[in-house]
């Protein structure tokens, strides 16, 4: 791993610490009970001696041909083994019971930060992301970090304590031996690290490539209908077949050295058992009334506790591993850079007096600061004007929208509205100012009411009826079982026309003092189209509203038409102007007419 990684994992660690920082108490408590566990577990091989030495005929006086036992000392001892054995497990479980409560609060609060994160974040890192990627952070890896915490924090203290304890019991029932179970103790942290410094990195590339996965099979998904419609289901199988074979390959070497830690784990403890048997034999022939089988029998039960913890972190290897890709993942998203707050800024236009100007002042804008999209764009909109905006696919059209609504920021130059700079306006202040029909219609899923007065309370029920009859939606309703409350589970449950008239219908409910059209009638029959023209005439009248369209019939009664051609406006002027002028304007709308 290099230092960059290692310095990038430390990192997300500190984050991951202090996102946990909430449950601190708890989490101590847990620990703390968790010890005490550990503790009884390890007190409880002194406790066998005892009872094997109690119970041993060695030097027992015999009655009759019968040794004689002391009978309240070794139901002493069996009852505080029970005892022991008893109270570790109370602990143990309490431990558990609260750490994995901690655990699952915790899963639940990323889930929420990574919710709201998304709402902060900028429009560019959606439009360079993969959808299934983003899902894929926030099931795959947050469950996977889940599990990883609940089952490593328990593991590490208890193997801490574990280890720390039965190597000071074992100095105190024989060095000799002690020092020999030690000397298997740097073979084993050396596979340790040995196979952690080889599997983590491929675990890290487990959970990118799984992102990528679940992305393929996202778009599949949402894809269906042109996959089939092309006959590329092949295809499609064989590009998810490559992914998901590189993920196979990846997952199986990562398994492969995570799971090489346990044999190897087992193959030192059987080495220490013989070397300790061999000692306590040598010990024992040379002082056979100091080492009794006592010693023996407790220290077989403490070399297995101390070889037990270590056998456990090599078998979690691959879970601890696996967390440690998905916290960098998780914690990556998280610390992405977030839209600037604007808490300080305040409301500056009278939303009940908005009037409706809008000038462009030398505006550039490029999705790449080293290639402009937009360049030096001049133009001022009076209030109430119909403005219509046209030119080739990629000209900027729709680039030029999302400037005006800050979806992104301009790279230079400044768009006024009512004389205040956009810069100066909150996003919320904005944004309220528009209602927009965008092109790629999205519906929710809930009623159709939910959908048509989305995020609007007090919405009137009868102009609501109005709309739907404007929109030429009233028919549609009348045929639902619940009518306009009628649940749309799912986006095929509405055509895309349906779709367009549903948001058409939320635009109008909004009824904001200025309007953007993105394409507004692209998914709806001609008839259809004309009538809700009138509607949309009807709802633009006294409103400055923008309009994107490539079916010209829709624009001819624009008060002011800009004519764009890569990034920069060509032509400006009303229909006839521009027709008289022989231009772009004038070939496009021949070619669409002729």
């Amino acid at each position: 791993m290099s230092k960059l990684t290692k310095k990038a994992s430390s990192n997300k660690l500190g984050s991951l610490v202090k996102a946990f920082r909430r449950y601190y108490i708890p989490f101590v408590i847990s620990i703390i009970l968790l010890i005490a566990s550990v503790v009884l577990t390890i007190l409880t091989p002194g406790t066998i001696r005892e009872l094997t030495n109690a119970i041993n005929p060695k030097d027992k006086p015999i009655v009759d041909g019968l040794v004689v036992l002391d009978l309240a000392l070794v139901l002493k001892l069996a009852i505080r083994l029970v005892i022991y054995i008893s109270l570790s497990f109370i602990t143990g479980f309490v431990s558990g019971f609260i750490l994995n409560t901690i655990i699952q609060k915790f899963s639940k609060d990323l889930r929420r930060d990574i919710a709201a994160k998304i709402n902060k974040m900028p429009l560019n890192y959606f439009d360079t992301t993969q959808f299934g990627d983003i899902l894929s952070v926030i099931t795959n890896d947050v469950d996977t970090l889940s599990t990883s915490l609940q089952n490593s924090i328990s593991l590490l203290v208890n193997s801490v304590v574990m280890l720390i304890g039965v190597i000071i019991a074992m100095f105190i029932a024989s060095w000799q031996m002690a020092l020999v179970v030690l000397c298997s103790l740097p073979i084993m942290l050396i596979i340790i690290l040995l196979t952690f410094k080889k599997a983590l990195p491929l675990f890290n590339e487990n959970q990118k490539v799984l992102g990528e996965v679940n992305a393929t099979v996202e778009e599949n998904y949402a894809g269906q209908l042109v996959i089939k419609a092309f006959n590329a289901e092949k295809l499609k199988i064989s590009e998810f077949k490559k992914k998901n074979d590189l993920l196979g390959s990846i997952l199986y070497k990562s398994q492969a050295w995570g799971g090489l830690i346990e044999p190897a784990m087992q193959f030192v403890s059987y080495l220490t058992y013989a070397a300790v048997l061999i000692t306590a034999g040598l010990l024992i022939a040379k002082d056979p009334v100091k080492f009794d089988m006592g010693i023996i029998t407790g220290f077989i039960v403490y070399v297995s506790l101390f070889q037990e913890p270590l056998a456990q972190i090599g078998q979690a290897s691959s879970t601890i591993q696996l967390g440690t890709a998905a916290c960098n993942r998780v914690f990556d998203f998280l610390e992405k850079e977030e839209l600037p707050v604007e808490e300080q800024k305040e409301f500056l236009l009278d939303h009940s007096k908005i009037r409706g100007e809008v000038e462009f002042k030398d505006v550039c804008f490029g999705y790449d600061p080293n290639k402009l999209t937009i360049k030096h764009f001049s133009g001022k909109i009076k209030p109430g004007m119909k403005v219509a905006i046209i030119g080739p696919t990629g000209a900027g059209k729709t680039t030029l929208v999302n400037l005006l609504m800050r979806f992104y920021e301009l790279t230079s130059g400044d768009i006024l509205v009512d004389g205040v700079s956009i810069k100066d306006m909150t996003r919320a202040e904005l944004r309220d100012i528009f209602g927009m029909i965008l092109q790629e219609t999205w519906v929710i899923n809930g009623s159709l009411r939910e959908n048509i007065v989305y995020n609007l309370k007090n919405v009137d029920e009868n102009r609501l009826n109005e709309i739907l009859e404007e929109t030429n939606l009233s028919h549609f309703v009348s045929t639902l079982p619940q009518g306009i409350d009628t649940v749309i589970q799912k986006e095929s449950a509405l055509s895309a026309g349906q779709k367009q008239l549903v948001t058409i219908a939320r635009a109008m409910t909004e009824n904001a003092p200025m309007l953007i059209l993105d394409e507004a009638t692209s998914n709806v029959d001609t008839r259809t189209e004309i009538l809700i023209q009138k509607a949309m005439d009807s709802l633009t009248k006294g409103r400055t509203s923008f309009v994107i369209a490539h079916r010209l019939s829709t624009i001819k009664n624009a008060d002011l038409i800009f004519v764009m051609k890569d990034g920069n406006i060509v032509e400006t002027g009303n229909h006839d102007s521009l027709m008289k002028l022989g231009g772009l304007y004038s070939e496009i709308y021949n070619s669409q007419f002729n």
